[in-house]
């Protein structure tokens, strides 16, 4: 029985260390995409996640298989408080990401994105002109706006209007549809007696391509929406691997009590 237990956590661990390569991968994935160049706020502590559960996972390997016992103890603490530092960031990840979404215009193919709409803890890491100044020069360098330029220059208002851009080229690379400006191409919008200011951003607007919506709330609101995809799609592969670690710790405990009988 002990020696089946160990065999067991061993077998387990190996695959617990093969898991932590999609977390240290969906790490990577976040720091890499196109659009999330500028999202600094999670890829690192994913990184940082996955190698932990790696080293773990090499110690229970090491603890089980070579019957190690302090190795194995420290093991099946280290997993404890691995497990419940996984659950509360996978809690945290979804309380974040819960609110906020995109608003369906009429007749837009587009949807716009307003800053109040997600969560407080989302809103100060884009509201602070430290971290946005960043992000914003970011943005410009991705030339998320020139691609739409590039793609759509001589589109038609009405075919515009059906287009249906990303989070960060609706909020970033137009005037909200608040605004009323008219439209010259898809970055040149002018205003017009009819224009309305009443929203913030409809001043924040300029033609200037460095400037466009960069520093507009429906921008931050784009972005915000952007990590939020990404964030529920690493909440659910932690949920994924921390059903697996709960099973991996149970066999744990077990084999260590066996051990521990086994001495006496």
């Amino acid at each position: 029985m002990v020696r089946f237990s160990n065999n067991l956590v061993g077998i387990l661990n190996i695959i617990t260390l093969l898991l932590s390569i999609p977390i240290i991968g969906g790490g990577i994935w976040l720091s890499k995409q196109d659009n999330t160049e500028c999202e600094r706020f999670l890829d690192k502590p994913v990184i940082i996640l996955g190698v932990f559960i790696l080293l773990v996972s090499l110690a229970g390997i090491v603890g089980s298989c070579c019957k190690v016992s302090w190795l194995l103890w420290v093991y099946l603490l280290v997993m404890f408080l691995l497990i419940l530092l996984l659950l509360c960031f996978t809690i945290f990840t979804f309380v974040v990401t819960n609110k906020g979404a995109g608003e369906a215009v009429s007749d837009r193919g587009y949807k716009e994105y307003r800053l109040g709409d997600y969560s407080n803890w989302l809103q100060k890491r884009v509201k602070s002109d430290k971290n946005w100044n960043k992000i914003r020069s970011c943005l410009q360098d991705s030339k998320i706006c020139q691609r739409l330029l590039d793609d759509s220059s001589s589109t038609k208002v009405q075919d515009f209007y059906k287009e249906h851009l990303s989070a960060l080229q609706s909020g970033c690379c137009k005037p909200s549809n608040d605004c009323n400006f008219q439209y010259i191409s898809p970055t040149n919008w002018t205003r017009m007696p009819s224009s309305s200011l009443a929203n913030p951003d409809c001043s924040a607007w300029s033609n200037d391509p460095n400037t466009l919506c960069y520093n507009c709330s429906s921008c931050k609101a784009g972005l915000l929406d952007n990590i939020k995809s990404d964030w529920k799609r690493v909440a659910i592969i932690n949920i994924i691997i921390l059903v697996f670690l709960i099973i991996v710790y149970s066999v744990g405990c077990c084999a260590f009590r066996n051990n521990r009988d086994g001495w006496k």
